[in-house]
Parts: structure tokens; sequence; C-alpha cells
């Protein structure tokens, strides 16, 4: 189904008339929460298939007229009711084919041209058959004052229940009861009041007044922030070698439970100092196949590592075990004391420390 070109050559021009039309005096503040009628004249275009239908008596395009109540809700929104008279002829014999129209529209006004809206509704018409149809439309609106306007509007019929398109123009004016609210006068600023110089105390000497200072006496010889407090820098330390003295048993992995207390004093150290890691070496003697003792090394470590995480919730990013077999002895020699004081695990922690900045 073809729109009607004379539909389409209004609905275009509308926008244009919009720009030659002189600067409307009303704003679309104005108008919001008014009431508003309506008295319109109507060139109305039937669809082709009822101009050359019997059904609709061979309706031809023709004049019209109606009314219409309407409510601003917003800036933008409105409702309204709209009632037309539509004085149709039959193009076969001239009789008439007259019906009314009646129905509901939401029209929506463009924010940076508010003279313009656009328009959609749903219609009843009786004309030649009952019909029902939703419309879209474009529309432009000029105020001359506060109430008075006149406008033009385009919109377009399309059959819901009935396959139909058809066109109308409409020419009005337009009405606004009462008048915009008053606008209440912005509160002038009060004059500033004239400054009063305080003295200054620095109780501490840091630099920062009292009135400013968060942190009362800090040492002399400490730099101090905007607000007084000591300005700290974070270090990482090594806290130590600690020495666990795990002695395991020959070809085993499994902490004595005379020294799980060791390992469960580092869990603890390491919770208290959540910015602690740690590196777990494991070590063997040096008896059998040293890649064997290698990876007995690797295992003896990871016993730690595991105690650690789930003991202790230690995060395994925190944590790093390595076997170093028996390329790293603490004893030399390949007595019975040699071995027993090899097959052992270090640790060594490092931790965050905070020192002041001095000046």
């Amino acid at each position: 189904m073809k729109l009607n070109k004379t539909f389409l050559a209004v609905a275009a021009a509308l926008p244009l008339f919009s720009f030659a039309a002189n600067a409307n005096t009303v704003t679309a503040a104005d108008l919001k929460e008014r009431v508003f009628g309506s008295l319109f004249g109507e060139y109305y275009m039937p669809d082709t298939k009822k101009t050359e239908s019997p059904d609709w008596n061979y309706m031809e395009k023709d004049w019209g007229y109606g009314v219409e109540l309407g409510y601003y809700l917003t800036e933008q929104w409105a409702i309204r009711a709209e009632y037309a008279r539509m004085e149709m002829q039959s193009k076969l014999d001239g009789s008439d084919v007259n019906g009314n129209r009646y129905g509901l529209d939401v029209m929506y006004h463009l924010p940076q041209l508010s003279s313009v809206y656009l328009v959609g509704g749903l219609k009843r018409f009786d004309a030649a058959q009952n019909t029902t149809a939703f419309n879209v439309g474009l529309g432009y609106k000029h105020f001359f004052n506060q109430n008075f306007a006149l406008y033009a509007e385009a919109n377009r019929y399309q059959g819901i229940d009935e396959s139909y398109g058809d066109a109308g123009i409409k020419l009005g004016m337009t009405y606004a009861f009462g008048s915009p609210a008053a606008k209440a006068a912005p509160t002038p600023a009060p004059a500033p009041a004239a400054p009063v110089q305080a003295a200054v105390v620095d109780s501490d000497g840091d630099g920062v007044p009292d009135s400013a200072d968060k942190c009362a006496n800090t040492p002399a010889n400490h730099k101090v922030d905007a607000t007084g407090c000591s300005i700290f820098e974070e270090k990482m330390a090594a806290v130590g070698d600690v020495d666990i003295e795990v002695r395991f048993a020959f070809d085993s992995a499994a902490i004595p439970a005379n020294k799980i207390s060791d390992v469960e004093g580092l869990g603890a150290f390491m919770q208290r100092f959540p910015e602690s890691t740690v590196v777990i070496e494991g070590h063997a003697s040096n008896i059998g196949n040293p890649t064997y003792n290698m990876r007995l090394s690797e295992r003896r470590a990871n016993s730690v590592a595991d105690i650690l995480k789930n003991k202790f919730n230690i995060a395994p990013s925190r944590i790093k075990s390595v076997g170093y077999g028996v390329t790293r002895p603490r004893v030399e020699g390949n007595t019975s004391a040699a071995h027993a004081a090899n097959q052992r695990i270090e640790a060594k922690v490092t931790a965050t420390i905070k020192e002041p900045v001095l000046r």
C-alpha cells in the first residue's frame, strides 16, 4: 500500500514552515499543565481502495471539520481527544458518504523545536463502514500570545480491522486556557562577610596550623602531610631466615608431629602480617639417585606450603616452594649426622614495613 503523495509533501513541508514563521512568544514551560481546545478544518484523502470500491461507495477526497480538547502533561508530552465530521461524497454519483471520526492522541513536542510535534493515536470511523485505525503524524503550532495559536498537521490513518491507508491535513486554531505559572525571582546572594584574620597556632611546630592538624605532637624530624600526620613509605624487608628445623625421616616428606608447631608459628606470623611472603626451600641428603632426591625435596617443601594454605588460608600467591635436592647441603660429608642435618626445610620470609620519611 503506497502512502498518499499529498500527505508526504505536506509532512515534509511542515518543518520548513516552522522555520519560516516568526519565533513563538510562548515556551514549552509556559504550556505545562494547561488545558487547550482547538477548532480545525481538514482536507481528507481516502485510500484508492476506498475511491474505487463500491463497499466504500467510491468515497472521494473532500473537506471536514472538527474539535479537540487536550492537556499539556509536561513540557514535551500532551494528550488530546478529537472529534471530526467528515463531509464526504461519492465519486460515482455525488451522494453523501458522511461520517464521524473520534479518538485519542498522544503528542510529543521536540525538545529543541517545541513548535514541532509528533502525534499518534487511535481513531474510530463510521463513514460508509465502521472501522478502527491508528494514526501517526507531524504538526507545527505557532503561538501569537500566551493563549492563541494557529497550527497545521498531517496524519496517516492506517486501518486495523480493514486494510487501508488514508491521509488528512488539518489547519486550525488552538486556545490554551489559563496562563503560565509565575516564575519566582531568584533570591539575591547575601553580601560576603568581611574576612576575620585569626592568629595562626601551630603547637607542635610541624608547619600545619592546629585548625588543620589531625596528628598532634608529631616528631620534629618527621615530614608531615597537609593534615599534619607523619608521612610513611613502605619498604620490603627480609625478616630473616626462619629455620623451621624440620628433620624428615629417610625418604619421607611427612612433617613429624613434634615439628608441626614450628610450621604453625610461621602460618600465624603470615596471618598477622598479610603483606609478608615466604620462600620454602626443601633439601635432601646425598643418598641415592639425585633426580629422585630433587623430587623428594620438592615434596618436603610442598608439605609445608600445604599447611600454610589449607590451615591458615595463606594465599598461594604469597607462597613459593622450591626443591634443591642435594645441591645445597647444610653439612658436607657422608655421615649419618650430615644426612640428618640436610633432610630439612628452610623458610625465607619477607614483609612490608613502614618507615617515617625524615626531614
